[in-house]
């Protein structure tokens, strides 16, 4: 039968309804009618009490759809011609005959009617495109890793996020930015990246979700880093950032280039971008000391630069803390970045590096981090139970979520050093931060 009508809106809702059911249906479930009832839809026009007509028209085409074998209409009691109670898929009609959901010669017909895409048509196109790109990205790069994922969501029927089955604009956009990441050496502003990619500053900022999503699911270790660090970890931020450093730092440049920081006191915030062409590092201290927050690290600065200018007027306790090492220290700010971590790798292996941060999951990882991605010689540095329990009265309660991470954190096998102090914590149920601790 031919079937050339345009579907009333009330028919096009209900057919609507039934393919987004059928393309819902788990393919390895066996086939079954597909049901959906007028009364769960939104038909306020079916069922007017003033206008018949459209329930007049949506029975009439329902009914020329029913004749030519695409569904199955069930009617109200005692209202048969007049009220329908549902519309049915019949099994004959639901069953797919391949694993994507391949529509038989009925449903192309629905599909037809309501001018509509099967779904299986977007999901191969996809696969396509992504068979077609995958070979931009090495075997062993994250990128690869995500889109195997995607790939493998796609084969099982599932949801291909962050690409799209509807918006083939986003997925193009998407795999242009993961094309073009390894393009970025140095911290990037987002913006500045979109127009270098897009000739448009803020087309990357409807993408960021998605690019999350694909970096998150190829790394696990940037699964728990907020949005804004990972994309750090990518070379990508909203503002040129700066590393703040204190002491007799050189750097060496790719042009060969001597940059000397010693005159600057009590720091200096040295451009995160310029670290990409930094090829040696030279450090006139005893150690380099890593400390995780800001406020720690101006007051340690300011400290330091007392103790070392006049010992006479440096206080006991300071003279204590800084007459035995000289640091030259580095402001790590969290999770340590890529122009962090770059800066770090170049520090002779002749010179100790320290890391100095709080005492809670959060700090103790940053030293998983720092020792698994840059040296595994990095040390705690007044990280201990002696310090912790010195200033054992301004340490706050453990959550039930830092509990969970710290005993993750005593499972790794480069914090075995440091796990006496974890496990202290969690007997104590406290932690403790580092701007509680007395210079």
């Amino acid at each position: 039968m031919d079937i050339s009508f345009t579907p009333s809106p009330d028919v096009a809702l209900v057919i609507h309804a039934l393919l987004d059911k059928l393309e819902k249906r788990n393919t390895q479930h066996a086939p079954r009618s597909i049901k959906v009832s007028l009364t769960d839809l939104p038909l306020p026009s079916y069922f007017s009490q003033t206008d018949p007509q459209p329930r007049l028209l949506a029975n009439e085409q329902l009914q020329t759809l029913e004749r030519a074998g695409l569904l199955k209409l069930t009617w109200l009691p005692g209202e048969t011609g007049h009220l329908l109670r549902s519309v049915i898929l019949t099994p004959q009609h639901a069953q797919r005959n391949t694993q994507h959901e391949t529509c038989n010669t009925e449903h192309a017909t629905l599909y037809t009617i309501l001018n509509r895409e099967p779904l299986s048509h977007s999901r191969t196109r996809l696969e396509t495109l992504l068979f077609a790109e995958k070979f931009r990205f090495p075997s062993d790069d994250w990128r690869a890793r995500a889109v195997l994922h995607i790939l493998n969501q796609l084969r099982a029927g599932k949801s291909p996020s962050p690409f799209s089955l509807t918006d083939s604009d986003l997925n193009l956009d998407l795999l242009t930015v993961l094309t073009a990441l390894p393009t970025i050496h140095a911290e990037t502003p987002i913006r500045i990246f979109s127009v270098r990619v897009f000739n448009d500053s803020k087309r990357l900022d409807n993408l960021k979700p998605a690019l999350i999503r694909m970096a998150r699911i190829a790394n696990p270790e940037w699964k728990s880093l907020p949005a804004e660090e990972l994309l750090r970890e990518l070379n990508l931020v909203a503002n040129p950032g700066f590393i703040q450093l204190s002491g007799n730092w050189q750097f060496t440049t790719e042009n060969g280039e001597l940059l000397s920081l010693s005159g600057f006191s009590p720091s200096v915030g040295f451009p995160a971008a310029q670290t990409a062409a930094i090829q040696a590092v030279t450090v006139h201290a005893e150690a380099v000391l890593c400390i995780e927050n800001l406020t720690p690290f101006h007051e340690f600065a300011r400290a330091q630069e007392i103790a070392q200018r006049n010992t006479e007027h440096a206080t006991r306790d300071l003279y204590s803390v800084f007459r035995s090492t000289i640091f030259a220290v580095i402001c790590i700010n969290g999770n340590p970045s890529p122009a962090i971590r770059h800066i770090l790798r170049l520090v002779p292996e002749t010179t100790p590096v320290h890391l100095w941060s709080d005492m809670d999951y959060g700090g103790f990882n940053i030293l998983s981090q720092l020792r698994k991605q840059v040296s595994p010689r990095i040390q705690p540095y007044r990280m201990d139970i002696t310090t912790f329990e010195f200033h054992a009265h301004l340490a706050r309660p453990l959550t039930q979520t830092d509990k969970r991470n710290l005993k993750r954190l005593c499972l790794r096998p480069e914090l075995q050093d440091v796990r006496p102090v974890i496990e202290h914590l969690l007997k104590r149920g406290v932690k403790l931060e580092q701007e509680a601790i007395r210079l």
